[in-house]
């Protein structure tokens, strides 16, 4: 039988990336994930090796250094780690997304500075938007950045950050009133400010903390903190693309294909839920027979394979819009919703054939369970990614007249 989630079309260089990462993880990620989760600890010789296979520069172009890939093989390879441990591919894309918006709003001196030594895995992104008490409402950001001199001084507080101690680049949404007039929209009064920092935890340089980790109920492994700034000083020329006020776009566009990461995330953790699934049902054995023969459990089995076949073809087809240079933005808010609804689905229908032993922290299922419900919220939750639907629909079906 062909497996599910496979991708047609795809050249020969990209299958032999994708079956390296297949590799990979089924030997240095699946064995040991849970183990690693159940400590919290981060996986630091996973994270080694994806440095060796190069992971950390796939999308970033040749000249700096990277494998200029496409956003396409950056999805199915963060497919195939998530269906390893999704805690793994948060600590790629995090990286990934800093680097691509330096890719392309960045000053061509952010540019040489900072992409060689991320394609190496040497400088490693994060990037914060989020403060404690805005969620969604990212209009609502108060962090702030006042200009003194040739710098900036920064102060605030934010939320969420996925890398937070581990990086050693951060890319920080704050508000930055100079050069516009009281009144101006607030998305057109925003700037990225590309902080470097120490990894770890405390004071990482002055005017900069962050505090331990975040206390997670899954999503382990990965370092989620807050960001504290007080009096954080930052030289002009650290301003992204060098032009106060385009903050915004550029987040929202590193948002986009942060979104085609997610959703690629749901992909694999869905696709990984369905193999433990499918599995358990053919060794488990009531009334005399494996209860794969149970109508009501292939009828189980039926419906997640298609959901998994399903959220895979929206993801493919996300990642490709944006690779033809079109805007993607509908086809990414369909992607990340779908797939991320229909992964905590198929954990659950993989939870509920596991029976009790779906509780057992014995069995690796009671971790993905634990995991998925982080897909609905990271990225836009499902209301959020609704209304970008719906706004866009209303745009190309709009009436006339």
């Amino acid at each position: 039988m062909a497996r599910l989630a496979q991708t047609a079309g795809l050249t020969d260089v990209q299958q032999e990336i994708l079956s390296t990462v297949r590799d990979f993880v089924d030997k240095e990620i699946i064995p040991v994930a849970t183990e690693l989760e159940h400590r919290d600890e981060y996986p630091q010789a996973i994270v080694d090796g994806l440095k060796e296979l190069g992971l950390f520069g796939l999308m970033i172009p040749e000249e700096y250094g990277g494998l200029g890939e496409s956003l396409l093989t950056y999805a199915l390879c963060v497919e195939e780690i998530a269906r390893g441990w999704m805690s793994v591919s948060g600590i790629i894309n995090t990286h990934f997304i800093v680097a691509y918006m330096l890719k392309q709003h960045g000053t061509q001196e952010q540019k040489d500075h900072f992409l060689p030594r991320m394609a190496l895995g040497e400088v490693r992104g994060a990037f914060s938007m989020s403060e404690p008490a805005l969620g969604s409402d990212v209009s609502a950001i108060t962090s702030k950045a006042v200009k003194d001199g040739d710098e900036y001084v920064l102060n605030g507080q934010k939320m969420w950050l996925t890398n937070g101690g581990s990086s050693t680049l951060v890319a920080v949404l704050v508000r930055s009133d100079e050069g516009h007039p009281e009144g101006t929209a607030p998305h057109k009064s925003m700037t990225t400010f590309l902080v470097e920092k120490e990894p770890g935890f405390g004071e990482v340089r002055p005017g900069l903390t962050i505090p331990g980790k975040i206390d997670k109920m899954g999503y382990k492994g990965v370092d989620t903190t807050e960001l504290i700034m007080d009096g954080l000083r930052i030289p002009a020329n650290r301003v992204l693309g060098g032009t106060t006020g385009r903050g915004f776009y550029q987040m929202m566009d590193g948002v986009e294909v942060g979104r085609v990461n997610v959703a690629a995330r749901g992909c694999g953790v869905a696709q990984r839920a369905f193999e433990l699934g499918v599995s358990y049902a053919q060794q488990r054995h009531t009334f005399g027979k494996a209860i794969a023969q149970h109508q009501a459990i292939q009828f189980k089995l039926a419906e997640m394979a298609t959901k998994v076949e399903a959220a895979h073809a929206m993801m493919v087809n996300a990642a490709r819009k944006k690779d033809s240079g079109e805007r993607n933005d509908l086809e990414a808010g369909m992607a990340k919703y779908l797939a991320s609804e229909y992964c905590k689905e198929v954990v659950e229908d993989a939870f509920r054939i596991h029976g009790g032993y779906g509780f057992s922290k014995e069995y690796e299922i009671e971790r993905l369970y634990r995991e998925a419900p982080m897909l609905l919220i990271g990225e836009g939750t499902a209301e959020i990614q609704k209304m970008i639907i719906g706004r866009r629909l209303l745009e190309e079906y709009r009436l006339q007249g």
